[in-house]
């Protein structure tokens, strides 16, 4: 008789497990059970002004909100007024379930989730939120879908949910076109997304070790940039790494330094560039402050001095020339109009 083979164990990233994470902060966090958060979903839509507005014209705000960004784990939420989708899911589903409900989003306006790569720190929480969320589909292409089964120990009713996707083939959810291409790193087929509505244009690309000349072409048309600054080529340099970690984070498919990022921001900015949301910094290797001065140390020289950081001073700049937002690592943001 044949030994049913066994399901490997998960594989961590190559970069998982290596900060010395402090503990997520959830002050004044709930769990609700799944009637409860399903009622109070309810009751914010209702709430809200969200449907009694004209309706959505090309040029409508857009609206993001990231619930964590960096190798403890990475998912944000772009929509409009009618609804949006997830970017991975390596956050708890709980959290990422109640944040949205104390922003007025229920989670049936929630599309789906579009992921970046098979790491842990993008998949873990996938099939949970598609488990409580029957209505959502897991979009990603047919290699890292794979790589997901291969590399991760989960429910393979998670097949159910998919929709593959291919790059440089653009596919819609809402009204939203998103159209996946390749970037660099160690995972299994990574993409990075442009995503348009009407006249609007947001490009993601997280988890990258260079600017490719299919990254240089999206971010170009973004007026909205999500992109990696991961990590102080000095801090890691002086750092405790081993010399071949460091080596493999500066590596073309690893990821990105500040000044890489913030020199290429200064070369492709124009006046239709108006935020740049810098994600999965390095606890170790990075700080907010950091990877904010590198951008804004490139943008000066090109006269761009009145920058915006939404994170920590709203007030104190009016009328930015751009905003410059560090994500953080554990906290949720608030739900941002871009």
């Amino acid at each position: 008789m044949r030994r049913k083979p066994s399901i490997p164990p998960a594989q961590p990233g190559l970069f998982e497990n290596l900060d010395n994470f402090r503990e997520r902060q959830n002050a004044g966090f709930e769990l609700f059970p799944p009637d409860e958060m399903e009622r109070i979903a309810a009751q914010h839509v209702k709430d809200t002004a969200i449907d009694e507005m004209a309706p959505l014209s090309p040029t409508d705000k857009i609206f993001f909100m990231s619930f964590g960004s960096g190798s403890s784990g990475n998912c944000s939420y772009i929509g409009d007024r009618q609804g949006g989708f997830l970017i991975d899911a390596g956050i708890d589903a709980r959290k990422v379930t109640a944040d949205l409900v104390r922003n007025g989003i229920s989670t049936d306006r929630v599309m789906g989730i579009i992921l970046t790569h098979d790491h842990h720190d993008h998949i873990a929480q996938a099939y949970q939120l598609l488990r409580a969320n029957r209505h959502m589909r897991l979009y990603c292409t047919p290699r890292a879908f794979n790589g997901i089964l291969r590399r991760h120990n989960i429910s393979r009713r998670i097949k159910d949910y998919h929709v593959p996707v291919y790059k440089e083939f653009p596919f819609t959810m809402g009204n939203f076109t998103i159209t996946p291409f390749e970037v660099m790193h160690d995972g299994a087929d990574n993409a990075g997304f442009s995503i348009t509505r009407g006249e609007r244009s947001i490009t993601i690309a997280t988890d990258l070790g260079c600017i490719s000349p299919r990254v240089d072409h999206y971010m170009r048309l973004a007026d909205t940039i999500i992109i990696e600054a991961n990590y102080d080529l000095g801090m890691l340099d002086n750092g405790a790494y081993p010399e071949y970690l460091k080596a493999r984070i500066r590596a073309e498919n690893g990821h990105l330094d500040n000044r890489v990022t913030a020199s290429f921001l200064a070369s492709i900015y124009t006046s239709r560039l108006r935020s740049v949301f810098l994600c999965h910094l390095s606890h170790d290797n990075n700080t907010p402050s950091t990877a904010f001065n590198a951008v804004a140390d490139a943008l000066a020289p090109i006269g761009i001095t009145h920058i915006g950081n939404l994170m920590t001073s709203p007030a104190d700049v009016i009328k930015p020339q751009i905003n410059i937002i560090p994500l953080p690592r554990h906290d949720t943001t608030p739900l941002y109009s871009i």
